[in-house]
């Protein structure tokens, strides 16, 4: 992509409001564009680096057996009010011009038990899990933090159905370590942690993913012998201890919560009357579990903790690109240069970002920290003297010429 064409330009001016580094850094840099309170337009750099972001979450969950469905956002008010949901305080609701109400999707229990209900009769049909990357509504009284709480999101939901507990549990086991492979993948895995949080009316315990960060909203305990941690929520109720081994020295942190899993059991499941038959005929109710985690809520996570002053540092594997190709100068020479690398880094399948604009140095090399694509290569008068370009890795501070005829030999 020719930066000159690109849609989204970088901007030096954002709203006072704005006082997130992820909602700063993002509409500087050209990725979101905001429509209103809790609701954003994603920009073609931005749209590329959740696409990635999903596409990462979609291969962890195909790997534990998930399939991937799309179920629809507007939803029928009689199955929120089967299970006594319909007039909860996150709802969105529409009303039609002859008054007949739907609700806006910020959780698929209500769509997806039925729908499994309707294919899923014998035990010879479970286990299996269903899931689905779609955009959530939420009446959010206070939207804030940029795209951290927002009234419309990005979320992958999936959910798990078992015809008993030893089953629900080995797959909500196999998701904790698929959880911690996105982390890893999307480089934030060594600041998340399992977290121990209220099972509410389905269990004794849920489990949140809280990634550590100073602009956390959530405070959690974490205890270093086992590596997990605490929900201050409940803390009290633990008496302040570990629940894995007891340890009362437990170190206080803020975080950001980037997924949640718990076991809903039967909660869904008897409320649409889904049963199954086992081997001897008889009925018995399906047991469920639920998976949370918000690809663009992720977004935001990995911008708050990764960045520096002049902007944003995206981990290769979600950036919007692999290398920004800079060319200094109106020299034909370098234009010239310019374009073949172009042309060679898109026949070799590099993502390439050509700043082809006339600008100058300053202004591209501040548009380029701030995009914060991980690799740039400079081509100008003073490298070409060299037969040579310059290249810099965004975390780094220096830089290194290479010959142009080795550049195809370089590791990107």
């Amino acid at each position: 992509m020719k930066q000159s064409q690109l849609f989204g330009k970088t901007t030096k001016d954002v709203s006072k409001d704005e006082t997130s580094i992820n909602a700063q850094y993002l509409i500087r840099g050209g990725f979101v564009d905001k429509s209103m309170a809790g609701v954003y337009t994603y920009l073609p750099l931005g749209k590329r680096v959740l696409s990635k972001i999903e596409n990462i979450i979609r291969e962890e969950m195909d790997a534990i057996g998930g399939q991937e469905i799309l179920m629809p956002a507007l939803m029928k008010k009689e199955d929120w009010q089967i299970t006594g949901r319909w007039d909860i305080d996150v709802m969105m609701k529409v009303k039609t011009f002859f008054d007949k109400e739907y609700g806006l999707g910020w959780t698929h229990e209500e769509v997806v038990t039925p729908l499994a209900k309707k294919y899923a009769k014998s035990y010879k049909n479970f286990p299996f899990s269903l899931y689905q990357i779609q955009t959530k509504f939420r009446s959010e009284k206070r939207a804030k933090s940029g795209i951290l709480r927002g009234r419309e999101f990005s979320m992958k939901d999936l959910y798990s159905f078992h015809t008993n507990e030893k089953d629900l549990d080995e797959f909500y086991d196999q998701s904790k370590d698929a959880y911690f492979k996105v982390f890893d993948r999307v480089g934030i895995k060594d600041k998340t942690y399992l977290t121990f949080a209220s099972g509410g009316d389905f269990s004794k315990y849920s489990h949140e993913f809280q990634t550590l960060t100073s602009v956390g909203e959530d405070i959690i305990y974490i205890c270093d012998k086992c590596k997990i941690a605490v929900n201050q929520e409940i803390i009290e109720d633990l008496k302040g201890s570990c629940p894995e081994c007891g340890n009362k020295d437990l170190k206080e942190e803020k975080a950001i919560e980037t997924g949640n899993i718990f076991k809903l059991k039967t909660r869904f499941t008897e409320a649409f009357n889904f049963k199954f038959l086992d081997e001897k005929g008889k009925e018995n109710v399906v047991l469920m579990g639920c998976y949370g985690m918000g690809p663009s809520r992720l977004m935001g996570t990995i911008v708050e903790l990764s960045n520096d002053k002049n902007g944003i540092i995206w981990p290769r594997s979600i950036a919007p690109y692999q290398v920004h190709l800079v060319s200094i100068g109106k020299d034909e020479k370098v234009i010239t240069e310019a374009e073949k690398m172009y042309e060679s880094l898109q026949k070799e399948k590099i993502e390439v970002l050509y700043d082809d604009r006339n600008e100058s140095a300053g202004v591209k090399f501040k548009d380029s920290d701030l995009i914060g694509i991980p690799l740039r290569i400079v081509i100008s008068n003073k490298t070409l003297e060299k037969d040579s370009v310059e290249i810099k890795r965004r975390n780094e501070d220096g830089f290194e010429l290479i010959k142009i005829d080795k550049i195809m030999n370089f590791e990107f």
